[in-house]
């Protein structure tokens, strides 16, 4: 019994924080309207083919929806060496993938969120050239999907405030 009042009290202290569910309403809900509604436009190169098809699959019904919004992405791809043995070779790589991402009002041209994502990944330099260049391909594809992740969380938060402003 007391755990059940100690429950029930946390709960309505809880509810009383003002917190609410990022997709409450499901489907219906203005975030998942806005994240339907968002054109993603084209990204340069290998890393940019991953990350869009990345948040083709976050945004779930992209295109669905009548294009409301753009995603505009620059990504920027490093790998370093560092780690050195003896002979100078590298025993380790970093490979970091940033992107900088502007959503745009289409019926304004404005851009109403301009942010930044990133995440990065350590790998082993092996003795096989082939095992590494998986390897990297690897931290690029998990990259890749790290970021997608950030940027439709950050779409999901302006969806969420936005409406309540509205």
């Amino acid at each position: 019994m007391m755990r059940r009042t100690a429950l029930a009290s946390l709960l309505m202290l809880l509810a009383a924080c003002g917190l609410q569910p990022l997709y409450g309403g499901g489907s219906s809900s203005s975030v998942a309207g806005l994240l339907r509604s968002v054109d993603v436009g084209p990204i340069a190169g290998q890393q940019g083919w991953l990350v869009r098809t990345k948040l083709l699959d976050r945004l779930g019904e992209s295109g669905t929806a009548p294009a409301q919004y753009r995603l505009d992405v620059t990504l920027d791809d490093n790998i370093t060496s560092y780690g050195l043995r003896a002979n100078r070779a590298a025993t380790q790589e970093r490979r970091t993938l940033r992107a900088r991402y502007q959503l745009v009002d289409l019926a304004s041209g404005t851009v109403v969120l301009d942010d930044t994502a990133g995440s990065d990944a350590s790998i082993d330099v092996v003795s096989s050239d082939y095992a590494t260049v998986a390897a990297e391909q690897s931290a690029l594809e998990n990259l890749s999907g790290i970021l997608a992740d950030q940027i439709v969380a950050r779409l999901a938060i302006y969806a969420a405030r936005t409406s309540h402003r509205q």
